[in-house]
């Protein structure tokens, strides 16, 4: 635990009053006026004030030299990661040239009043939209019989999927080039003849081809019904699209591809029939984050002595963004200087720095007196004069930028032909940096461990330095297999109700190799670590509410739905809003009670637990609790509730 910081003097200004006042009566009987009008009393509340105000920096002065002691151990407080989201940017109509949106577009949210701060994000990649046309259409069936009907359009149409179609028949519509990370409307004239399906939910998916593989597509939406009426169909098209040969033709692929029906989904009757099939590129996609880009900062000259340190332009560093110095050379041009924890292992003629995050500050290596006499440098020194600066950093970040979807809709940085932007789901990552109570309660933790990994604290705090992105970490120790679990949540996106797509919970695998480089650093000999992510066990509930007499029953149930969802999120969930903790199990008593406390809520009926596997969607029996292992967390899948009225 943290040391507590000594209070030297606890008076306040009314203390001090007081004293004054009491003093007053017994050196000055007969000063009898002791009301605030008096002039006398006037004059002992402004000393008051004063010493009140010295007070209060004498007792900073032990916060100044705990911050100092954090500073002499490498204690430094960890910066923010900035939340990133995928910007789709529409154009106000197809064009026949490329039309490029520039890295480091700025987009922001829209500004609720004149006081209000609009939350930028910058695009991180440039984005080519590349316009595009129709070249071929092929048919494959499950017999994989290829048909080429370019030439049928012109005749008669044709048959999306022959004559009779079945689960596997795929529709391919070849493009004049590759639309990586572009938007495209497919204009269709069909005839209504694909009868059978539920037009709001045809067993169809897109894909797209990227030379090997063919890569899911999100539609963005679909009016022909599933092929069954003329409309359009826009999808997004990833950014792996390639342009590739298939039957002889070269294009860049797309496809329309028949699935099996669900439960309950209706399949096609009849197959469905197109005279004409036209593509436009409407749109794309490109990467942004929650930060300011700033790029090509000269930091100042070399003073040719060790210990030196330049100040940024711009701070808090997002931890996500990649950080290097360049120093000038005579003989190499720009040297490339490396970002070091530390200087503690650090070699005299090592190019290295350490990077204060949170102050915006580049430090380069001391020189330290040895027992001998002699100094020891840790890190080389820029020779005197040298340039020093930082080609590219990121500045911002914070939790203020997981915003919601559609939120990020104003362009800062005109581009032509565009029209709108919007980034289709919420924005993910943002972590505000840590303040200075966490960074002093590390302190100690720190100072004992000495940069080992020997307890659990100390494997949970190596893992957040190695990846603050990360939403969760947490230490298990394994008895069985005699070793150290590393279990890591990353940050997710939710849908309006508060779903969370199971394979968003699989962290990035570059997170995994990060933490497990660090650790294997750290670890002691012989110890076994194990970085992995959690297993999740599936919760579906089932619950009955009775209404208030004058509640709304339509909008009572999406609240509800709200609720379970937010109490059984891994990540936010919980009592606290702080994440489901690791093993614990979930018991119908506290979905009660989440339950009950909405608003417009007479009574809760009735609440059925049901175990669920979120990998296959099979559900198990109903069960009162569902118990959870020491290194499993809630999934919630597919909840359930029905409203009644009295």
């Amino acid at each position: 635990m943290s040391l507590p910081v000594p209070d030297l003097d606890d008076r306040r200004f009314q203390d001090l009053v007081d004293d004054a006042k009491r003093l007053v009566q017994q050196r000055c009987p007969e000063w009898t006026d002791h009301n605030v009008s008096d002039p006398g009393v006037t004059l002992i509340e402004t000393f008051a004030m004063m010493v009140d105000q010295l007070l209060y920096r004498l007792n900073r002065v032990p916060d100044k030299l705990y911050v100092k002691f954090l500073d002499l151990i490498g204690v430094r407080r960890l910066p923010p990661s900035a939340a990133t989201a995928d910007l789709t940017f529409w154009l106000s109509a197809p064009q026949d040239a490329t039309v490029q949106i520039p890295r480091g577009t700025r987009v922001s949210t829209k500004r609720a009043d004149r006081h209000d701060e609009a939350i930028v994000f910058t695009t991180t990649a440039g984005l080519d939209i590349v316009p595009c046309s129709r070249t071929r259409l092929l048919t494959i069936d499950t017999a994989h019989e290829i048909a080429d009907h370019t030439e049928d359009l012109d005749l008669d149409g044709m048959h999306c999927f022959g004559t009779h179609p079945t689960p596997g028949d795929r529709f391919l519509i070849g493009l004049d080039r590759a639309v990586p990370s572009c938007a495209v409307m497919l204009k269709l004239s069909c005839v209504v003849e694909g009868v059978g399906v539920d037009p709001e939910d045809p067993p169809l998916v897109w894909e797209a081809y990227d030379g090997h593989h063919w890569l899911a597509c999100e539609l963005d939406h679909d009016t022909t019904g599933g092929l069954n009426r003329s409309g359009e169909v826009v999808i997004h098209v990833p950014g792996q699209h390639q342009q590739a040969v298939i039957a002889g033709h070269s294009a860049g692929w797309i496809r329309c591809r028949v699935t099996e029906p669900g439960d309950g989904q209706p399949f096609y009757s009849a197959a469905p029939r197109v005279d004409k099939v036209d593509a436009r590129t409407v749109g794309g996609t490109a990467p942004a984050i929650h930060a300011d880009v700033i790029t090509g900062e000269v930091l100042g000259a070399s003073e040719g002595v060790p210990g030196q340190r330049f100040r940024l332009q711009g701070s808090p560093v997002v931890a996500s963004s990649s950080f290097f110095v360049e120093v000038s050379s005579e003989e190499e041009g720009w040297e490339v200087w490396a970002e070091h924890q530390s200087f503690g292992w650090v070699a005299p003629d090592e190019r290295a720095f350490v990077l204060d995050a949170s102050d915006g500050e580049v430090i380069f290596g001391p020189a330290v007196r040895m027992p001998d006499g002699s100094l020891r440098n840790y890190g080389a020194v820029p020779p005197k004069g040298a340039v020093i600066r930082v080609p590219e950093y990121h500045v911002g970040g914070g939790k203020q930028g997981n915003v919601a979807a559609g939120a990020l809709c104003v362009v800062r940085t005109p581009i032509p032909f565009v029209s709108r932007v919007e980034n289709r789901l919420p924005a993910v990552g943002g972590i505000d940096g840590e303040d200075m109570e966490s960074a002093k309660a590390r302190g100690p933790v720190t100072l004992h461990s000495l940069g080992r990994a020997v307890t659990r604290e100390d494997y949970e705090l190596i893992a957040r330095r190695s990846a603050p992105e990360a939403a969760r970490v947490h230490c298990v120790v394994d008895h069985d297999a005699g070793g150290v679990r590393i279990l890591v949540v990353p940050a997710v996106r939710t849908d309006e109700l508060g779903r969370i797509e199971f394979s968003d919970l699989v962290p990035h695998a570059d997170v995994l190799r990060e933490i497990t480089q660090e650790i294997d650093r750290r670890r002691t000999i012989g110890a076994r670590v194990v970085v992995e992510p959690p297993t999740y066990r599936g919760v579906t509930v089932v619950a009955k509410l009775r209404a208030h007499a004058h509640a709304d029953q339509d909008r009572l149930r999406p609240v509800a739905l709200r609720a379970l969802y937010q109490y059984l999120n891994p990540i936010s969930g919980g009592r606290d809003s702080s994440g489901w903790p690791f093993g614990r199990s979930v018991q119908a008593g506290g979905i009660y009670s989440v339950l009950q406390h909405l608003p417009g809520v007479e009574q809760v009926e009735e609440v059925r637990l049901f175990p669920a596997d979120p990998i296959t969607g099979e559900r198990g029996s109903q069960v009162d609790r569902v118990d959870m292992a020491a290194n499993s967390l809630v999934f919630s899948y597919g909840h359930e509730v029905m409203v009644e009225t009295w």
